[in-house]
């Protein structure tokens, strides 16, 4: 039995539509971050990052949703996750995840969680007001190079695509109006319809 440690609005809603996509038997175990539960010794002994993703294996935790993702793709090569026969497409894969994490994902970041980077409130609030603009930057490059449509690799459902779809949701929150990028909202709606997206978002108790 796997776990995935989530909270809801997170990015963990990637690994988590995954992991119900490679029909694998999990629980889903969420997290307050409200009540502070991301710093708890317990939750600590899991992810001492206090973070989420984590999803407990049979090997051990593993955290961060490029491993997570790549490893539910070849735990369930049935599944049919990632082009794992085709070096290539599996590296566009991963690097597109990449993308989506170490960049995509620190300019959301700017906006809610600025105290990582600085301590003056000046500073704060001027990542605060780049927000918009970066994620803008981020999406004209995904909707222009990267996402090839129908998904993100072409024709082939990836591990990419909820990683997308996941950090998609967010456009709103910060700005940004995702009717302007026309391939990303197609995905995104494209999305919204597969029976493991609508399953993990309502564990989630989040609306699809």
């Amino acid at each position: 039995m796997y776990k995935i440690y989530y909270s809801p609005g997170s990015c963990a809603l990637a690994s988590h539509i995954a992991l119900a996509e490679s029909g694998a038997d999990y629980e889903p175990v969420r997290v307050n971050f409200q009540a502070g539960e991301q710093r708890s010794p317990q939750y600590l002994a899991i992810n001492p990052k206090g973070r989420v993703p984590a999803l407990v294996t049979p090997q051990g935790i593993l955290t961060e949703n490029p491993a997570i993702l790549a490893y539910l793709a070849q735990t369930f090569p049935k599944s049919r996750l990632a082009p794992l026969d085709d070096p290539w497409t599996f590296a566009r894969a991963q690097s597109f995840n990449s993308y989506l994490c170490s960049t995509v994902h620190v300019h959301h970041a700017h906006r809610t969680r600025g105290t990582r980077w600085a301590d003056s409130e000046a500073a704060i609030e001027g990542m605060k007001k780049k927000v918009t603009q970066n994620m803008s930057d981020a999406f004209t490059l995904i909707e222009g190079e990267m996402l090839k449509g129908p998904w993100v690799l072409g024709e082939t459902y990836s591990i990419s695509d909820p990683y997308l779809f996941t950090i998609s949701g967010w456009l709103g929150s910060d700005g940004v109006d995702i009717a302007r990028f026309p391939k990303v909202n197609d995905h995104y709606k494209r999305m919204q319809q597969r029976p493991a997206v609508q399953r993990a978002m309502k564990e989630q108790g989040v609306s699809v």
